[in-house]
This record gives C-alpha cells, structure tokens and sequence, in this order.
C-alpha cells in the first residue's frame, strides 16, 4: 500500500460539530439520542500536534484487514517515536509504504492483507519513518 501526501494540519481554524453523548446501537435509535451535550472538532478528534501531523491518502490493498482502504485519508503524526506495532509511514527501497512496523524478534514491515507477504528490512538497510497513523478518515459514501 502506498501513500500520497494530501496536506498538512498546520494552523486550522476551529470547526465545532455537535457531538451526542447517547452511543449509536447499530439497529434503530433511541428517541432520546436528539440530546446534544457538546460540540466537537475534528481537529481536536484527529490532531494532537498540528505542527508535526499531515494527512496522505492510501492506495493499494496490503492495510485491508486493518481497516485501511483504497483512497482513505491517514492522519499522520511526525512527533510520535514508532514502536513495535504501530501503523507507519516509512520508506524503504526507495519506496513510500503504510504498513504495520515489527520490532521483534527482527524488523519487518508486516502488511495487513494475507495475501501481501511481509518485508524484512535487513540489518544495516535504510528505514526512515516519516510518522505514525494515528487516525483512518473511511467515507462510507463513494463519490
């Protein structure tokens, strides 16, 4: 799975949404879900440290089974130190990739999708992490 960078987060101006405190069952609503308790910003939803995070857009399938699709917008933050686990933006062979980092008992580039195999990264290779996903923009509506 590759990455295109969409943008950065920079400064943005606050955009206040109403947020219901009421979880959604996914059958029918409650009558008392139309109670707003507060507003939300997505900003503050998806970016904790605008200076350090920019968005890309996935291409590719290898993320499938972590719930990263084709044409999804990864929040990406640059200020994170990436651990065993974590969803990153690394480079490799010359090569932009999101794919899930291990750090034991060898470091490998692991994609979500059985189908795709594992990238070993030898010792002494190049491995530059440009960030760790930290959110998944998924719109249920295709244009």
């Amino acid at each position: 799975m590759k990455a295109n960078l969409i943008g950065r987060a920079g400064d943005v101006a606050r955009l206040d949404i109403p947020l219901f405190l009421d979880a959604v069952p996914a059958g029918f609503p409650s009558p008392a879900s139309d109670y707003k308790e507060r507003t939300l910003d997505l900003n503050e939803l998806c970016v904790k440290n605008p200076a350090a995070t920019y968005f890309v857009r996935a291409q590719g399938d290898s993320m499938i089974e972590a719930g990263i699709f084709p044409g999804d917008v990864l929040v990406v933050d640059r200020s994170l130190e990436a651990r065993h686990g974590d969803v990153v933006i690394a480079e490799f062979n010359g090569e932009l990739t999101v794919k899930r980092l291990e750090l034991k008992p060898e470091v490998r580039l692991v994609p979500m999708n059985r189908r795709h195999a594992p990238v070993p990264v030898p010792e002494g290779a190049e491995l530059e992490i440009f960030g760790v996903v930290t959110t998944v923009i998924h719109s249920l509506r295709k244009p």
